[in-house]
């Protein structure tokens, strides 16, 4: 048995190694103990099960998809999330530039409702010395699925939302623990932000990661008051708190 490999190598000698592929195909799973978009739980405080699997191209171009577990309250009794994606990076002069389109898609809604929308989004990062840094912005320009016309604040059967946000991130010397600033500030009456005109969040996150797992643990909060913005069961789902979650890639 062990004979037979060395002589079919003697026989037959290798040729010249393929060119690598083009293509790179990534993907991984989360579980986290509550899943935040731009400050606000999605799964009312409770934990959430997420993955996700792309596709780049040695070109900058990429497509891919990342879904998560909801709770029922986000798009009238959906109960999961599945973003679809497409873009293209690009780095000049030092700055990496990212561009795309996101499809917001949440299945199993309640017959005859309209959840689903489209966000163009566009961010840019740079590295100066050990501090990474990035700016970005995703606008959905006016759809049915943001409408929240149940609030009087915010009438019309369609409207639009813009999310703006900057982050720092840095690695602590020789503890293998990087962190990670952020702040968002959502603008415009819509469904995303309940019907108030706009609101701000915050984040510091700890991540470490130990061959293809990630753990992590993020101090979350915004400046929606109480009462402000309630799940069907009266959770503040803006409310500060603390999320831990752990990742694996693969």
């Amino acid at each position: 048995m062990i004979a037979a490999p060395a002589f079919a190598q003697d026989a037959a000698p290798a040729g010249p190694a393929a060119p690598p592929s083009a293509f790179t195909v990534t993907g991984g799973a989360t579980l986290i103990s509550d899943y935040r978009f731009r400050g606000l739980s999605q799964t009312n405080t409770h934990a959430a099960i997420q993955g996700t699997i792309g596709v780049s191209h040695s070109s900058g171009l990429y497509i891919g998809t990342w879904g998560s577990s909801i709770d029922d309250y986000i798009a009238a009794g959906s109960d999961q999330e599945i973003d679809l994606y497409g873009g293209y990076k690009k780095t000049v002069a030092g700055w990496a530039f990212d561009g795309g389109m996101l499809y917001y898609f949440y299945s199993g809604n309640a017959k005859g409702t309209t959840t689903d929308f489209f966000e163009p989004y566009l961010n840019a990062s740079h590295t100066f010395g050990p501090v990474g840094v990035k700016v970005g912005l995703n606008y959905s320009w006016k759809q049915h699925a943001l409408r929240c016309d149940y609030d009087p604040r915010c009438p019309g059967a369609r409207q639009d939302n813009l999310y703006t946000y900057g982050e720092l991130s840095g690695a602590i010397p020789h503890t293998g623990v990087t962190i990670t600033g952020h702040i968002g500030e959502t603008w415009g009456r819509s469904y995303l932000t309940n019907g108030l005109k706009d609101y701000t969040d915050w984040s510091l996150t700890a991540a470490y990661t130990w061959k293809s797992l990630t753990f992590s643990v993020a101090y979350v909060d915004t400046d929606v008051k109480q009462g402000e913005i309630v799940s069907p069961s009266g959770r503040n789902i803006g409310k500060a708190g603390v999320v831990g979650g752990v990742g694996i890639a693969f």
